[in-house]
């Protein structure tokens, strides 16, 4: 009996604390198969609760370095916008959240034959309008909050320049940034995944988060807060004198957030997450050799 509890405890010891790349796949597919089934009406809640959760990851990352390059550098600054935003993700896979960029992933399960197109456009559109409305509902409750005010106004003045950085991007700018973003997005969902606790979720997590953040990479759940919130804020001739913007908003409007943006960034990260992570790991992993 001592002999099987040594043994037992040898091969524990001796085993890994996270899921090989293989056994995430086989994971992935069982996790894509319980998105893909759930009801519209969870759609629509989890999807509002990620996306706020990411506003909440954008709005604290704005008020936290807000007057940090003039201190820190530029570069500092971005590592630690990055740093902060990984919040985001941690409260969608921990606490539980559906974020369409991470549902992109749901492609592993329909290449691989256990799942149909049907209900995975289903599942990224309904979690895609839900993503939206929970970004709406915190950019409201944000600017409710009057936070934007902190430093003279130059919180709202940095929350304004970023709005209007990234609806003055090319297409190709936006789309080739989304495709960046979500690759990274996806493999911290993935990263995660492999993780047995909860400390090694959030560092699995935390890396690639931070690095398509820092990287200036472009998420378009998070334009869904980033933007709106801009558009909110270009109104009040303060901030934009603090910002040093006067004159150069013509681009933040809605037809700028819709086609300058959201569009590009979106086909982006879907590229990013379904082709290079979904179908790459599928490609290596779950194909079965032809014979």
């Amino acid at each position: 009996m001592d002999s099987k509890k040594e043994t037992t405890q040898h091969i524990r010891y001796i085993l890994p604390g996270f899921l090989s790349p293989g056994g995430i796949a086989n994971a992935m597919i069982a996790i894509g198969k319980a998105k893909a089934n759930l009801s519209i009406s969870r759609m629509l809640l989890l999807g509002i609760l990620a996306g706020a959760f990411i506003g909440f990851g954008s709005e604290l990352a704005t008020i936290t370095t807000y007057d940090m390059p003039k201190y820190l550098g530029v570069g500092f600054t971005k590592f630690m916008f990055g740093s902060v935003f990984s919040v985001g993700l941690m409260l969608i896979i921990i606490a539980g959240a559906e974020l369409f960029t991470g549902n992109n992933l749901i492609l592993m399960k329909v290449l691989n034959r256990e799942g149909d197109l049907g209900k995975m456009f289903k599942s990224w559109f309904w979690v895609y309008v839900a993503n939206f409305l929970g970004s709406l509902l915190l950019v409201l409750i944000m600017f409710g909050t009057g936070l934007w005010k902190t430093g003279d106004f130059a919180v709202g003045a940095k929350a304004l320049a970023i709005a209007n950085g990234k609806v003055n991007l090319s297409w190709l700018e936006a789309f080739t940034r989304g495709i960046g973003c979500n690759w990274l997005v996806c493999l911290a969902v993935w990263m995660s995944v492999a993780a047995k606790d909860i400390i090694g979720k959030i560092f699995g997590i935390y890396f690639p988060i931070m690095a398509f953040v820092a990287s200036g990479f472009e998420h378009c759940v998070a334009n869904m807060y980033f933007i709106p919130m801009g558009l909110l804020l270009k109104g009040n001739a303060t901030i934009v004198a603090t910002a040093g913007l006067a004159g150069k908003l013509s681009n933040l409007t809605l037809q700028g957030f819709f086609v300058n943006n959201l569009t590009p960034v979106t086909l982006g990260n879907i590229v990013g997450g379904s082709l290079c992570v979904a179908t790459v790991y599928w490609l290596a992993y779950l194909k079965k050799s032809e014979k």
